[in-house]
C-alpha cells in the first residue's frame, strides 16, 4: 500500500492546477453558449415628466405638515382658472379633512404622498403597500375617490417602491422642475427657475406650506402661460395606456414607441 504525503508546497500547486482547470472548463463552455451568467436587475424609474407634443405642463403641491396657506393657494388657482395636483400625506388628511374636501371640490387632483411620510425604501413590500393603501382609504372616505397618483416622500424610491405602486394600479410620479420653494427663495427667483426649465410635459414641484409660495404662485402661472403653455392636472397630463419611462424618467406610451420602431424599420 502506498501513502502520498503532501507538503504545503505540493498542496498549493495541486489547488492551483484544480482552479485553472475549472476556469478553463467555464471559459470553454461559455464560448459555445452553454453557460450564460447575466445577473442584471433593471432599474425602475418613476415618472418625472411626460413625452408630450403639445405645450402642456402640470403644477403640483406636496402637503405633509402645516395648512395655513392651502385656502390662499386654492383661491389663487381659482382666480387664474388653473387646476393642479395636491399630494397629501395620510397624517395631514387626518388633521385637515375639510381642506381635503375643498381640494377635491375645487377640481384638483388629490394624490397620495404616503400615510406617514416615511422613507419607503427602508420598508418591506408589505410596509410600502400599507403606506399607500392606508392613505388611499382616508382620501376615499372624504372625497369618494381613491387616488391613482403617488409621490414618494422625499422623492426617495427604489425598485420595490415603483413596483408596489404599479401593482396596485397607481402611477409613481416625481417632478422634473423643483421650484425650491422649501428653501424660501424670492418669488422672482422661483419664477425664473421654473420659466428657464419649462418644456412640454414638465411636472413642477411646489409645497402648500412654503413661505413665499402664495406670493409666487400668481407670477409663476402668468409666466408659464406667457410662454404659451397650458397648465393641467397631472391626471390629464399622463397619457392612458401601457407605458415605460426612459433613463430620464420621461413617460412614453409603449404603442407610440412600437409605431416609431415599425416606421424606422420600414424606411431602412
Amino acid at each position: 500500500m502506498k501513502f502520498f504525503v503532501f507538503t504545503k508546497q505540493k498542496l498549493f500547486v495541486a489547488l492551483g492546477v484544480l482552479i485553472a482547470c475549472v476556469l478553463a472548463v467555464a471559459i470553454c463552455s461559455n464560448s459555445y453558449g452553454q453557460i450564460t451568467a447575466t445577473a442584471t436587475t433593471e432599474r425602475k424609474i418613476p415618472i418625472y415628466c411626460v413625452e408630450e407634443s403639445q405645450k402642456r405642463v402640470s403644477i403640483s403641491f406636496d402637503a405633509a405638515w402645516g395648512n395655513e396657506q392651502t385656502d390662499t393657494l386654492l383661491k389663487i388657482l381659482d382666480e387664474k382658472k388653473v387646476k393642479s395636483t395636491f399630494f397629501l400625506v395620510g397624517m395631514w388628511v387626518d388633521k385637515y379633512p375639510e381642506s381635503v374636501k375643498d381640494i377635491a371640490k375645487h377640481g384638483h387632483d388629490v394624490g397620495n404622498h404616503s400615510d406617514t411620510h416615511a422613507h419607503l425604501p427602508q420598508l418591506t413590500d408589505d410596509g410600502i403597500k400599507k403606506e399607500l393603501t392606508d392613505c388611499n382609504e382616508k382620501v376615499k372616505k372624504l372625497t369618494g375617490k381613491s387616488p391613482t397618483l403617488f409621490r414618494p416622500p422625499y422623492g426617495d424610491y427604489n425598485n420595490n417602491v415603483v413596483s408596489v405602486t404599479n401593482s396596485i394600479d397607481m402611477y409613481c410620479v416625481q417632478w422634473d422642475i423643483d421650484s425650491l420653494d422649501w428653501k424660501d427663495p424670492t418669488p422672482e427667483q422661483m419664477v425664473e427657475r421654473i420659466k428657464n426649465n419649462l418644456k412640454n410635459g414638465s411636472i413642477i414641484l411646489m409645497h402648500n406650506g412654503a413661505k413665499n409660495t402664495p406670493e409666487a404662485l400668481p407670477k409663476i402661472i402668468d409666466a408659464i402661460k406667457g410662454e404659451g403653455y397650458e397648465i393641467v392636472p397631472i391626471s390629464q397630463l399622463l397619457p392612458k395606456g401601457e407605458y415605460y419611462t426612459d433613463h430620464e424618467g420621461r413617460m412614453h406610451l409603449k404603442e407610440d414607441a412600437d409605431k416609431q420602431e415599425k416606421t424606422t424599420k420600414a424606411t431602412e
